[in-house]
């Protein structure tokens, strides 16, 4: 079972059976992705990518797990340097269209935490960032005010983390 919700362009599913949502989109390319939500003392880091609010993820590549993937894009896309895996927070779905294509994504998120005690931010603007910022959670209305539907779930899923 799965629940639909419109995002922009794209639709977020909140899924039970993962077979039997992959069977509903037979013609869909299915692709992995794998990123998280960095602390850095009290606060959390997030991109502005293409104008909006974003966690750093990617596409895993061919035999890479998950949580190596999701090491590698945020240090790719931010500038960190081996940030650490604290636990697992939660696996998205959306569908989208891509040149033409279309596109059945899951996202496995994580939260990290951040292993340098300065850290040197840059924004990797071949991939559309043009920000990296680190926000406290009495920030987060701000992020989620201009965000995606799937990242308000990764911010939801770690406030019930941390309370």
């Amino acid at each position: 079972m799965y629940k639909v919700f419109i995002d922009n362009k794209s639709v977020i599913f909140k899924v039970k059976d993962e077979g039997l949502l992959k069977k509903e989109f037979p013609d869909y390319k299915y692709i992995e992705a794998a990123g998280g939500l960095v602390q850095h003392n009290n606060t959390f880091l997030f991109i502005k990518r293409n104008g909006v609010w974003d966690i750093p993820k990617g596409k895993l590549d061919k035999g890479e797990t998950p949580e190596h993937a999701a090491v590698r894009e945020i240090e790719e896309e931010c500038g960190l340097v081996k940030p650490a895996i604290i636990r697992h927070l939660v696996d998205t779905w959306h569908t989208y269209e891509h040149k033409g294509k279309m596109i059945l994504k899951k996202t496995y998120w994580y939260w990290l935490k951040a292993s340098e005690t300065k850290m040197n931010l840059v924004p990797q603007t071949e991939e559309g960032i043009t920000e990296v910022t680190l926000f406290n959670q009495t920030e987060f209305a701000k992020i989620k005010a201009d965000t995606f539907l799937s990242i308000l779930e990764v911010i939801e899923a770690l406030e019930k983390k941390i309370q």
